[in-house]
């Protein structure tokens, strides 16, 4: 996209101010716009105006107030600008359609019997654009794609470096999905999408520094939001708290290689594991989470038990680190910890330096299932909250 120069480019600054203001915070004020811009009440009057006939807001009528003169008209995201997101798993692929603000408005879960291949993933894509089109968004602008990829996503072009669990390595599933769809794409890895969807809309709305960690049928993955900025590393690697080493002091609560303790953490805190415990095959998050809470084989508390204490480990290397007010589980780490949440956080703070977890919060994430679909959605929306006038 060719950076715009002078008036233009203010324009465009100033409409991308807007335009982000109302898809973060929801329908708003002209006059709390104006407030939160610091720019006139003209300006962001013909502002409003521009967005309207660009298609990516509507004007609504003001809401009745007890304040003397005349109420400020009220701004919210158009309702047909959507983005497609895309989250390609070991054992299926979750569809979704996302409108500005972070409102599901479609979603699918494509149950797969064999690894899915990045063209399958594609192929899956544009069916369901093509179906959705014809059908439910039948009046509806999809500005692009974006892909939560449970693995190493290379920031400068989205090439899926490694995705162990997909078996994918050096995957451009980006571009077959652009000429699957004609639309543009985006990819990431899920769990730092997950955490730019929880930072936005989610438990960790409104905190400057934090840690999402998410776990899914690939594994854990985790994302960093430092000073109110989601940190990527110099790759777009960082994250991967999965492949860190927890050192399990407790022989007996090592399950992968127990004789030299080498395992990473997702092998011992294992949604896989937990799924064999309640004898599962396959489950979405809340149907595990029942079927722990209603087991009566005394070896499913056990487990979970197991896989806390490790988990907790984990966390107080993560917290010694990186020092963040708030921790936001999501996946099954949330399905782990909900039950006793203070419990885990007390075990965390066991065994972080002294002072580190004096304030810290252990938070489940807010999103549930529609996290990893709403951090792709982001992706997606990127260059259009980056400059309105690409539409034009």
């Amino acid at each position: 996209m060719a950076e715009r120069r002078g008036s233009e480019g203010v324009r465009s600054g100033n409409l991308a101010a807007v335009l982000r203001l109302v898809h973060l915070h929801g329908p708003s004020s002209r006059a709390r716009l104006t407030a939160l811009t610091g720019l006139n009440r003209s300006t962001v009057a013909a502002l409003a105006a521009e967005l309207v006939d660009l298609g990516l807001v509507e004007e609504r009528a003001p809401e009745e107030t007890n304040r003397v003169g005349r109420p400020s008209p009220v701004l919210a995201a158009h309702p047909g600008v959507l983005a497609v997101a895309v989250n390609p798993e070991v054992d299926a692929v979750t569809l979704a359609a996302v409108g500005l603000g972070g409102q599901v408005v479609v979603r699918e879960r494509v149950e797969t019997s064999t690894l899915v291949t990045p063209a399958e993933t594609a192929e899956l894509t544009r069916a369901a654009v093509e179906r959705w089109q014809a059908g439910p968004l039948v009046e509806t602008h999809l500005v692009g794609v974006g892909l939560a990829v449970p693995g190493l996503v290379r920031a400068s072009d989205g090439l899926v470096r490694y995705a162990p669990h997909l078996e994918w390595r050096d995957a451009p599933v980006r571009a077959l999905v652009e000429e699957a769809t004609g639309l543009p794409a985006a990819v990431g890895n899920d769990a730092s999408l997950g955490a730019v969807a929880e930072h936005r809309f989610g438990a960790g709305r409104g905190v400057d520094d934090l840690v999402y960690l998410n776990g899914g049928a690939s594994g854990i993955g985790g994302g960093l939001v430092v000073a109110g900025h989601p940190v990527a590393g110099a790759h777009g690697y960082a994250g991967e708290f999965g492949q860190n080493r927890p050192g399990i002091a407790a022989t007996a609560d090592r399950r992968a290689g127990p004789e030299t303790g080498a395992a990473v953490l997702e092998d011992e805190v294992s949604r896989a594991r937990l799924l064999d415990a309640v004898g599962l095959r396959s489950a979405d998050e809340p149907t595990l989470a029942e079927a722990i809470a209603t087991a009566t084989d005394p070896a499913v508390p056990a487990e979970v038990d197991r896989q806390r204490r490790v988990l907790a480990t984990a966390l107080a290397n993560a917290v010694n680190v990186l020092d963040p007010s708030v921790v936001v589980l999501g996946g099954f780490l949330a399905t782990l910890a909900a039950p006793d949440l203070a419990g885990l956080r007390d075990a965390v703070a066991e065994q972080a330096m002294t002072g580190v977890a004096d304030d810290l919060e252990l938070r489940v994430a807010a999103l549930g299932e529609d996290r990893l679909m709403i951090g792709a959605a982001e992706a997606a929306f990127a260059d259009l909250l980056a400059d309105p006038l690409r539409l034009a």
